[in-house]
């Protein structure tokens, strides 16, 4: 298992879509570790394949926030939205935009078809966090991000504040 980078915004490669995935083998089953090392280093609730550089269909998400709570650990490959029910402003976070709270508005409800770490098809309906990660999730796979929720103000902001948090970062690497 290894950690791996998180992308920042604006990095350009979060927005390039992701593959299906075609090959749950050994290498996908290595991916799926170092997603999973990785988001709990961060910490965070999800992780997108883009945000680590690979242009798969997949994200994991684990919704127990507690110490004490067991792992929830979810695969979804190649997920399909099937149906959205009624809307909630819900007070977001992202890797990619570290630092960062955004109101997103979002489904309440979520109906999802995905294939599991094996491949093994599966059909989720679900409320919540859960719901609001699936949905934010499954964004990263086509290239949507956060910001591109907000409105133009919020927008200008949030892209003003990544920058100047990306250069600072570059200037205390040198």
């Amino acid at each position: 298992m290894a950690i791996r980078p998180i992308l920042h915004y604006p990095d350009k490669r979060l927005r390039i879509p992701g593959k299906p995935v075609e090959d749950f083998g050994a290498d996908f089953q290595q991916l799926i570790e170092d997603m999973a090392e990785t988001m709990y280093a961060a910490p965070g609730v999800g992780l997108a394949a883009p945000q680590i550089g690979v242009s798969l269909r997949v994200f994991i998400i684990d919704v127990a926030t507690g110490e004490d709570e067991p792992s929830q650990l979810r695969v979804f490959a190649n997920p399909e939205i099937l149906e959205l029910q009624e809307e909630i402003a819900f007070d977001e976070g992202c890797l990619s935009f570290p630092g960062a709270r955004e109101e997103i508005q979002r489904a309440a409800r979520v109906r999802v078809r995905a294939q599991d770490q094996h491949g093994e098809p599966f059909e989720l309906e679900t409320d919540g966090l859960l719901a609001i990660a699936i949905q934010h999730e499954n964004d990263h796979l086509d290239g949507k991000l956060m910001i591109d929720r907000l409105g133009v103000l919020r927008r200008r902001m949030l892209h003003r504040q990544m920058l100047k948090r990306a250069a600072t970062e570059s200037r205390a690497s040198v």
